[in-house]
């Protein structure tokens, strides 16, 4: 069965907070905060977006400048550009993506309940990524 998808046009700006339980398409522009929960956010290729943004996923295609915080997991395809701080459990950027900020992996939920997992201590360091495109 396939999830409900919200979507936001290329023709439109939106200024504030968005929140939603449903999976959300973002064509148009973005300024502000972004809440889904535990659903996907896809930034198309045409997208801007200024938000801090949770979500249980989010796939960047166009141009993001926040900070995200996926329960899940964060990719960052080839088109896509973002400036900003990371947190999430899984990470994927692709050859030719822009990243620049840091990233900070966290355990997800199914991880923590696994007895095989150590979880990261305290006294490892955060290692930033900054200004450095991905080829």
């Amino acid at each position: 069965m396939d999830r409900p998808v919200s979507r936001v046009g290329p023709s439109l700006y939106l200024k504030g907070e968005l929140s939603s339980n449903e999976d959300l398409y973002l064509d148009g522009i973005v300024e502000g905060r972004v809440q889904l929960n535990d659903q996907k956010l896809t930034i198309a290729t045409t997208a801007k977006a200024a938000a801090d943004i949770f979500a249980g996923e989010v796939v960047v295609c166009g141009a993001l400048k926040g900070n995200v915080h996926a329960k899940k997991r964060i990719e960052i395809k080839k088109e896509g550009s973002v400036t900003g701080d990371l947190t999430t459990p899984q990470i994927l950027i692709e050859d030719g993506a822009y990243f620049k900020g840091t990233i900070k992996i966290e355990l997800s939920v199914d991880q923590e309940t696994n007895k095989n997992v150590s979880p990261k201590t305290e006294s490892e360091p955060d290692a930033p990524l900054t200004g450095r495109k991905i080829a």
